[in-house]
């Protein structure tokens, strides 16, 4: 019978700065422990120290350091990379010594489990800090934006989704690549004169450019697709990375999208119609999920996701209203909209799952955010009341107006369908006459098109 491999085990590292309260240190640790979780390793540990600042050659201080080494059975102490010279007198001498009777089983005894293999750092460090970290514990070093990187190229399905995650993790591991190369050894023949380290970056940087080359061509298509929506109605559901967006995604719409308690669970970009079908139709769009620390490269690299928000008439802030820190959450998801240029869309507050929230609690929520709406995504009846919000807010805008359909051009009435509402239909000598309700801009370009 075939055994599966050990999981992964890992000891989390944390240091609570100044600026940071208990409360919200202990959330963002068990942020970083979930996202451990999703990439199948096991958190096995915790070590946290409260600082003025992050030490900088190795994060924490001497006697947390020692702590951490203990528990992964390192040395403690950031030893050279260069092996230590040995006469051949100590070598002989150290190879007798270590053939004496239960030496090495007394070295073993302390290790009563299998250490774990990775530490994870809930911090943006350095190439020199991951690697003074390596030397001192004797474990595989990770930081936050390393982690994020790695789900994100796991998550990631589409064609574009995974030429962007390529581009950002290239980019991340790029100024780290020192920390691997075997001296800076020379090549021979084509290219001599380079070092390993300058032939690695070289290759880095032409890969990096062709990944953007085929990112661009598809990003034009993607252009032109929402071009092709610009007139309709559409809504964007953003927030911060498990809020329930995906959930809501498939009650509005109808459709089967992947619902997982897991951070990114979902990468790719979805557009639906909401159901039951309004005439104009309104789609609905569910963007990547936002978090605390997400490095900038990904943002960056996420362009076209976020685009569906910077292009949307109304964007639905999801929050996890049972989730204590849901207002760092909020916060965290409009600074990342704000970077993009889409804080001017107009925006409604969603406090989701608020199920799991009690009376007390809810009648606090309401009086800090009367204009939000509260609901379960769990709860038919809310998220009925939710289409109907949706609904309104588009009604807002509509006008009426009539348009002429020429018998000569019948077949653009699918078009007027699409893009309007018919309230009624008639017809004269010149062809149909229809009273309609829609947006102002598709009723103009559908006043063209029967035109031309």
């Amino acid at each position: 019978m075939e055994t599966k491999p050990p999981v992964p085990r890992a000891i989390l590292v944390g240091v609570q700065l100044p600026d940071v309260d208990d409360v919200m240190h202990a959330a963002s640790l068990g942020e970083l422990g979930r996202l451990v979780k999703t990439l199948g390793y096991e958190v096995v540990g915790t070590v946290s120290q409260k600082r003025g600042e992050i030490a900088g050659g190795t994060v924490l201080g001497k006697g947390r350091l020692e702590e951490l080494a203990a528990m992964t059975g390192g040395t403690g102490v950031v030893e050279s990379m260069a092996p230590a010279r040995k006469s051949k007198a100590r070598e002989r001498f150290d190879d007798t010594g270590s053939t004496k009777p239960g030496a090495s089983q007394a070295e073993s005894e302390p290790q009563l489990s299998r250490p774990p293999e990775f530490v994870i750092v809930d911090h943006e460090i350095s190439p020199s800090q991951a690697r003074n970290l390596e030397r001192a514990t004797g474990a595989q070093v990770l930081d936050r934006t390393g982690v994020i990187v790695e789900i994100f190229h796991r998550h990631a399905h589409s064609r574009e989704a995974k030429l962007q995650v390529e581009i950002a993790r290239l980019k991340y591991v790029s100024p780290r690549l020192r920390e691997s190369s075997g001296g800076g050894g020379r090549q021979q023949g084509p290219g001599a004169g380079e070092s390993d380290l300058e032939v690695d970056r070289r290759k880095v940087r032409d890969r990096l450019a062709e990944l953007k080359e085929q990112l661009e061509s598809i990003q034009r298509d993607s252009d032109e697709r929402r071009s092709a929506r610009r007139d309709q109605l559409r809504v964007a559901l953003v927030g911060y990375t498990n809020a329930g967006k995906s959930s809501l995604m498939r009650v509005l719409t109808g459709s089967e999208v992947l619902v997982e308690d897991k951070l990114f669970a979902t990468l790719d970009t979805t557009v639906r119609a909401l159901q039951p079908e309004n005439r104009p139709r309104v789609l609905v769009s569910d963007t990547v999920g936002f978090i605390k620390k997400l490095p900038h490269d990904l943002v960056a690299s996420f362009r076209s996701t976020l685009a569906e928000a910077l292009e949307a008439s109304l964007l639905l802030f999801v929050v996890d209203a049972s989730d204590p820190t849901y207002e760092s959450q909020l916060e965290v998801s409009r600074n990342v909209l704000k970077e993009i240029g889409a804080d001017t869309v107009p925006s409604r507050l969603l406090l989701n799952k608020i199920d799991r929230v009690s009376e007390e609690d809810r009648a606090a929520l309401r009086e800090k955010h009367p204009d939000a709406i509260l609901l379960s995504a769990t709860s038919a009846p809310d998220v009925a009341a939710l289409r109907e919000a949706i609904i309104a807010f588009f009604e807002a805008s509509m006008v009426e107006d009539e348009l002429m359909l020429p018998y000569a051009k019948q077949g653009l009435l699918s078009d007027v369908y699409e893009n309007a509402r018919v309230l009624s239909e008639d017809y004269d000598a010149s062809g149909r006459v229809m009273r309609v309700r829609g947006l102002p801009a598709a009723i103009a370009r559908l006043r063209r098109t029967l035109a031309g």
